[in-house]
C-alpha cells in the first residue's frame, strides 16, 4: 500500500494566523505531519491552506520545499493577484486553487466561474471547494460549466451526497477526507462515488484535523480497504490524486 496524502495542513505559528469564527489552530509543522505519518508510506500529497491562513503564502513555500517535489500546494490567493505572481507559486510547486465557502478566509465565491478560469487557463490549475453539498444547487450551473473541479470532505453532509454524485457523473472529483467531520454514512458514501466514477475518489487525512469530532486514525484507511478490492483501493489512495495534481 502507497499512499498519496491528497489533504493535510501544515500550521507554522512563523507565519500570519488567524482566528476564525472563534476558533484558533494548533502548531502543526513539517516534523509534526512527518512523524505523524511515518508508518503510513505517503510517497506524496497536497497541503492545503486553512482558513486561519487567509491569503499567505510563506508558510505553504517553506513547507512545499521541506517535503519536496512528490508534494504540492492548494492555496487561497485574492483574484487581484497577477498572472506572474500565479506562475511563480506554480513554478514552487502550487497546483490548486481553494475556495472556502464553508469557513471563508479565501477568495469570495462569486468569484469562482472567473477565477477558476482564470487559474486553469494560465498554469492549469483546478479548483478546489469546501462546501456543505446540500447547498452545492444554488451553483451547480457554474460548477457543471468549469474546468476541473473537486470537493473537500465528501461533501460534509448526506443531504449533500445526490448533488455530489450529479457532479462526479460529470467529472467532478471528491476527497475521501474528513470522515471525523462528516454528517454522512461514509461507507455509502465512498461506495457510491465510487460507482459513479472510479477516478473521483482522493483519499488524504485531513491531518491535524481541524475543528473535527474526530482526528484521522489508521481505520479510516483500513475502512477504505475493506470496501474495496485492491485496484480500487490503490486508486483511492493513490493513484487518482497523483493523476490528478501532476496530470499524469
Amino acid at each position: 500500500m502507497i499512499i498519496f496524502d491528497a489533504h493535510f495542513h501544515i500550521i507554522d505559528f512563523d507565519f500570519p494566523i488567524k482566528e476564525n469564527q472563534g476558533y484558533m489552530p494548533p502548531s502543526y509543522v513539517v516534523e509534526d505531519y512527518q512523524t505523524e505519518v511515518k508508518d503510513l508510506n505517503v510517497r506524496g500529497g497536497a497541503i492545503v491552506s486553512g482558513s486561519f491562513q487567509g491569503f499567505d503564502q510563506g508558510y505553504l513555500l517553506k513547507a512545499l520545499e521541506q517535503l519536496g517535489p512528490t508534494y504540492c500546494g492548494v492555496t487561497q490567493v485574492p483574484s487581484t493577484i497577477t498572472d506572474e505572481e500565479i506562475i511563480e507559486l506554480n513554478n514552487k510547486g502550487v497546483k490548486a486553487l481553494r475556495f472556502n465557502i464553508k469557513r471563508g478566509g479565501s477568495e469570495d465565491i462569486s468569484k469562482l466561474d472567473y477565477f477558476a478560469r482564470r487559474v486553469y487557463d494560465l498554469v492549469g490549475w483546478h479548483s478546489e471547494l469546501y462546501i456543505d453539498a446540500k447547498n452545492l444547487p444554488e451553483m451547480v450551473s457554474t460548477i457543471e460549466k468549469l474546468p476541473d473541479i473537486s470537493i473537500d470532505h465528501l461533501g460534509l453532509s448526506e443531504e449533500g451526497l445526490p448533488h455530489v454524485l450529479k457532479l462526479v457523473d460529470q467529472g467532478v472529483r471528491v476527497k475521501a477526507t474528513g470522515f471525523g467531520r462528516v454528517e454522512l454514512h461514509v461507507k455509502n458514501a465512498l461506495q457510491q462515488i465510487y460507482d459513479t466514477n472510479p477516478d473521483a475518489l482522493m483519499f488524504g487525512t485531513d491531518l491535524p484535523s481541524t475543528r473535527a469530532k474526530r482526528r484521522f486514525e489508521r481505520a479510516d484507511i483500513e475502512l477504505i480497504q475493506s470496501i474495496f478490492d485492491e485496484k480500487a483501493t490503490d486508486k483511492i489512495l493513490y493513484t487518482n490524486a497523483q493523476n490528478w495534481y501532476f496530470n499524469e
